[in-house]
């Protein structure tokens, strides 16, 4: 086995890193074993990056049944607020959710107001954010994909969109190097660009360009992991605006208490 492919099973075999995306861990530790002096130190480094760009915003020790079954009973039961509560339980567990619950209703119903009738949405990077479905407004028939690096987590959206009759699919994949090359009316990219950046600095330049969507949904934290402000919702929006200069498309500014937020409009 060459190097690469010890480094990819070394990883796997971390109770930590065991449902991350191959492809991922594949395309990670390449770039590390180049900048590396050995296969030891090329592994400790695919672990800090995963952790960084994953690890870090998400709860250990998730009980993906447990969810499903909480979802069973909520769906069952024919209740929106229930499933709405359940839904915002789970959501807690991922850093990123977490901060957006408290502005849930308002986000989706600002950003995406007055948008023409979406029929096709990709949530890229998407976390735990497939859960907000019952909050988005979207309208029937829609078809929703979800892209993450979780392979537990998309199995796990995957039975959540069966129990409330969405025509959607989540995929494990890693969208820093291959973008989702399917067409859609909008595409969600929720504090996803300063992690993929995290991987890799062209990413984001990468992605917003080759995203066959009319709309961007675009959105970045504005504040740290440990809750401090670093002047984040200036230094986001001027790199944001850096990625869009001289390009032709309209773009609009939100500003939420817990997230800085940019619709883009490919036309």
């Amino acid at each position: 086995m060459d190097d690469l492919g010890q480094l990819v099973r070394a990883v796997l075999k971390s109770s930590k890193y065991a449902q991350v995306c191959p492809d991922l861990i594949r395309n990670v530790g390449a770039r590390e074993l180049a900048a590396r002096r050995s296969l030891k130190d090329a592994v400790k480094a695919t672990k800090n990056k995963l952790h960084q760009v994953g690890a870090a915003y998400l709860d250990a020790g998730i009980d993906y049944s447990r969810w499903e079954g909480q979802l069973k009973v909520a769906a069952q039961s024919g209740d929106p607020a229930q499933l709405r509560r359940a839904c915002a339980e789970m959501m807690q567990c991922h850093l990123s959710t977490r901060e957006r619950l408290p502005i849930l209703e308002a986000f989706y119903a600002e950003t995406l107001q007055g948008l023409p009738p979406l029929r096709t949405v990709l949530d890229v990077a998407c976390g735990l954010n497939p859960l907000a479905l019952p909050w988005m407004g979207l309208p029937q028939g829609v078809r929703y994909y979800a892209y993450d690096m979780y392979v537990d987590m998309a199995e796990f959206l995957n039975r959540f969109f069966e129990r409330v009759g969405m025509q959607a699919e989540a995929v494990a994949c890693d969208v820093a190097c291959a973008p989702p090359t399917r067409r859609a009316d909008l595409a969600l990219l929720l504090k996803t660009l300063p992690c993929l950046e995290q991987l890799d600095r062209s990413a984001s330049a990468r992605l917003l360009d080759g995203l066959q969507a009319d709309y961007l949904l675009v959105s970045f934290p504005v504040r740290s992991l440990g809750g401090r402000d670093k002047r984040m919702t200036e230094n986001y929006e001027a790199h944001f605006l850096e990625l869009v200069a001289g390009k032709p498309w309209e773009v609009r500014r939100f500003v939420f208490s817990t997230e800085l937020a940019f619709l883009v409009h490919k036309r």
